[in-house]
């Protein structure tokens, strides 16, 4: 059984999770009342590691194969002698709703002295710990009804819950809560995790999130195409190897970073900091000449130049290997001259904050660049509303990318990175990181990425996953509450040599 920190690398929609089930089944032969077991026994095994000294359980079963999961956990909890109260949804009488699997199920539970009732609305839950296996992955359209009122009673009280797959009302393919969704503790989902748990609202509802593939055979899953694929250490150590012993700072990169409007010199001397700190051989800075010598002072082994115009930016450009454009940027007569410069050369670049704004009225597509939106900024260079894009990132960083090229970064929970080919999730990440300046640190750790060597989606990717990790790093050393955007400068040396097991210690 896998956690959230070591969940696989590969993530599915909800129709090609349930095709991983039927090939389980029609292929593989394995009996789809044996694969409902071993789920049962997989949430029990959880509940018991989390709780082992439970005396009662209160199990809420829908009528499909997720509340046939839920049945054999009730019937495991009976026979270890537990009090177990089990409450059915749907139509009454609910033994006559089951079908298949979960109608097996029902009769094994029923053999072994499991006993049901109709939710009515009325009675209360007993049990110390409650297993929510209502509603499934197959769920469409807004929670209505009696889920509904179930759901919102079981959101307003103070026990724990583990959701059986997903919780009942989260949509699994976006992680749109629909209507009302369970706020579970602990969600175990099998065979395939599903993105939704991994993305928007999901990362609130579904609690400590675990997996465990039921046993199913390797092969099994050569034969589903992937959805998406989750940023690893892995990758990092892969795509990032150790430098040769000759290495001087011309082999590692120049980046040039452009920004600072007046009042806005902290977010471009930030990007430039994380693209030092990320491994930049050189770091430039041109930003407002009042900002110099603050700069300097913050960081002197950037090279910071004072640019009036776009003409001096354009000085600077035939030394730089990656631009990174926009961080305190502003919307100025000075910042126009600026992207003017930035949007017609041909360096590999990010842009970041202000500078996407210019993005729509430029109609030359980049495949070196790699932009890097949060949903209020995506939502503005579609022309969608902020909830639209959260409610549909998947298609919404597809939407990004086939009309700006290049690479598209979709920040937020969950952070998508999509090249048009394949899109990469990161799961790392935590609250502390609602904070100003975040955004630009992450920029500059692409352009040092992209500086190094990498293709722009591998350093796009690795460096939202090096920017989730030493943000987590962060957390668990002081806490969420009060991080700051410079307190993951040090860090990222640890993230990025593959040191972080040093620090935690």
């Amino acid at each position: 059984m896998m956690t959230r920190a070591t969940l696989p690398a590969t993530v599915y929609t909800a129709e090609q999770s349930r095709a991983l089930d039927r090939l389980a089944t029609d292929v593989f032969g394995i009996p789809g009342f044996r694969l409902m077991q071993r789920a049962g026994h997989a949430v029990f095994s959880l509940l018991l590691q989390h709780w082992p000294g439970v005396r009662s359980l209160t199990v809420l079963c829908g009528t499909g194969n997720n509340g046939g999961d839920g049945l054999i956990v009730a019937g495991l909890a009976q026979q270890q002698g537990l009090q177990v109260q089990v409450l059915t949804l749907g139509q009454s009488p609910f033994v006559e709703q089951l079908q298949g699997e979960a109608l097996d199920a029902w009769r094994w539970a029923e053999a072994v002295g499991v006993t049901a009732q109709p939710w009515t609305g009325h009675q209360e839950l007993s049990g110390e710990v409650i297993i929510d296996a209502m509603l499934g992955t197959g769920i469409s359209g807004e929670v209505r009804g009696p889920v509904r009122d179930l759901i919102i009673r079981l959101n307003h009280q103070a026990r724990p819950v583990v959701a059986v797959d997903i919780p009942s009302g989260l949509c699994s393919d976006t992680g749109q809560v629909l209507g009302v969704a369970v706020q579970a503790t602990l969600t175990l989902t099998f065979i395939g995790v599903k993105q939704g748990l991994l993305t928007h609202a999901g990362v609130d509802h579904c609690g400590q999130l675990y997996f465990d593939s039921l046993r199913v055979p390797d092969e099994l899953y050569e034969r589903v195409p992937v959805s998406v694929f989750r940023t690893e250490q892995e990758d990092l150590r892969e795509l990032l190897p150790a430098r040769p012993r000759s290495a001087h700072k011309g082999h590692c990169g120049h980046v040039l970073v452009v920004g600072g409007g007046l009042g806005m010199g902290g977010a471009a001397l930030m990007a430039a900091q994380s693209a030092a700190r990320s491994g930049a051989g050189l770091v430039s800075l041109a930003t407002r000449p009042e900002h110099v010598s603050a700069a300097l002072v913050r960081q002197p082994e950037l090279m910071v130049q004072g640019v009036v115009s776009g003409h001096a930016l354009q000085a600077l450009l035939p030394r730089a290997d990656v631009l990174v454009a926009g961080p305190g940027l502003g919307s100025s007569a000075w910042s126009d001259q600026i992207m003017q410069v930035v949007l017609s050369a041909s360096v590999p670049q990010v842009l970041d904050a202000d500078a996407l704004a210019y993005l729509p009225s430029h109609s030359v597509a980049h495949a070196r660049r790699v932009i890097t939106p949060h949903p209020g900024e995506a939502a503005r260079l579609l022309g969608w509303s902020v909830d639209e894009v959260q409610q549909g990132r998947f298609s919404a960083v597809r939407s990004l990318q086939q009309r700006y090229g290049g690479v598209v970064v979709l920040k937020g929970a969950g952070t998508l990175t999509f090249d048009g080919d394949v899109i990469h999730l990161c799961s790392g990440g935590n609250p502390g990181m609602a904070s100003g300046g975040m955004g630009d640190v992450l920029s500059g750790i692409i352009g040092a990425l992209m500086a190094q060597g990498l293709k722009p989606v591998d350093a796009a990717r690795l460096g939202v996953y090096a920017h989730a990790q030493a943000a987590d790093l962060c957390a668990r050393q002081q806490g969420e509450r009060g991080l700051l955007a410079t307190d993951l400068l040090t860090l990222l040396r640890y993230v990025l040599n593959d040191k972080e097991e040093s620090i935690l210690v």
